[in-house]
């Protein structure tokens, strides 16, 4: 199957990613791998607040900052889907502060492992990560105030159940804050069967209407989109293809407890 296929491609390499000694960038949405934390800052992240987090966290550096768009506050808790080395979980983990809790989803075994390595050895003792995809979460109905992603939804191939995922373990009130690609008319088919771009964060993209709707189906408030930058990619030909890079908000209604 298709989907089974694109899966495989991208948790090996995230699985390579996570076992480099040296940190490379995990997506080609404008990333370098020259240098990680010019790229960083870059994508929207403070110098201040990556010299906070543990250096060997960035490493997939996404297309936004979702976590500080996200007004998280002291006591709550926040699920970053698609957790990486963990960069957002742990400016999350900052924000809410020791009463709070941050946890991360990831498919990839050795990111997983990688992440909570780090928590234990720089004592962050309000982060969690976990192994799960995030079509299925391993989070009970209506436990979180906050979902964060970067850069992640689009390498799923199945976004609605995403979306849906993220509406039943929200809270009623809660809110989703992501950072993703999406595209400005259908990819040429050529690059929709490429699973190397599909594993960095380019082919699974949806068109940008599509891809708000798809949240909007799901139950949530009517989305807005509160950061955007335009990119281009090569297509295998002499033309390239526009993408944006978007950082969406959308809310859970505060009298649902969204569950499917």
């Amino acid at each position: 199957m298709k989907g089974d296929r694109i899966k495989k491609a991208v948790r090996d390499r995230y699985s390579r990613i996570a076992e480099q000694s040296v940190p490379t960038s995990c997506c080609a949405a404008g990333c370098s791998e020259v240098s990680l934390l010019a790229e960083a800052v870059a994508a929207g992240y403070s110098k201040e607040d990556l010299e906070r987090i543990p250096q060997e966290a960035i490493m997939g550096l996404g297309c936004g900052n979702p976590a500080a768009c996200a007004d998280l506050k002291p006591g709550e808790t926040v699920l970053d889907l698609g957790s990486g080395g963990g960069i957002d979980v742990f400016l999350a983990a900052i924000k809410v502060g020791p009463r709070g809790k941050a946890i991360g989803i990831d498919m990839t075994e050795q990111m997983v492992d990688k992440a909570n390595r780090l928590a234990k050895e720089k004592g962050y003792h309000n982060v969690e990560f976990r192994l799960g995809e995030i079509e299925r979460l391993p989070v009970p109905d209506s436990s979180v105030g906050t979902i964060i992603s970067n850069c992640v939804i689009n390498q799923s191939t199945d976004k609605s159940k995403v979306f849906r995922e993220a509406y039943r373990v929200l809270k009623p009130g809660g809110k989703m804050v992501v950072s993703d690609i999406v595209s400005e008319r259908p990819l040429p088919r050529k690059m929709q069967d490429d699973l190397v771009s599909w594993s960095q964060c380019v082919s699974g993209a949806l068109e940008r209407n599509e891809y708000l709707s798809t949240i909007v189906k799901a139950g949530f408030s009517e989305p807005i989109v509160i950061a955007q930058r335009e990119f281009y990619v090569e297509t295998g030909t002499k033309e390239l293809e526009k993408l944006f890079s978007i950082t969406v908000r959308a809310n859970k209604k505060s009298n649902e407890r969204g569950q499917f």
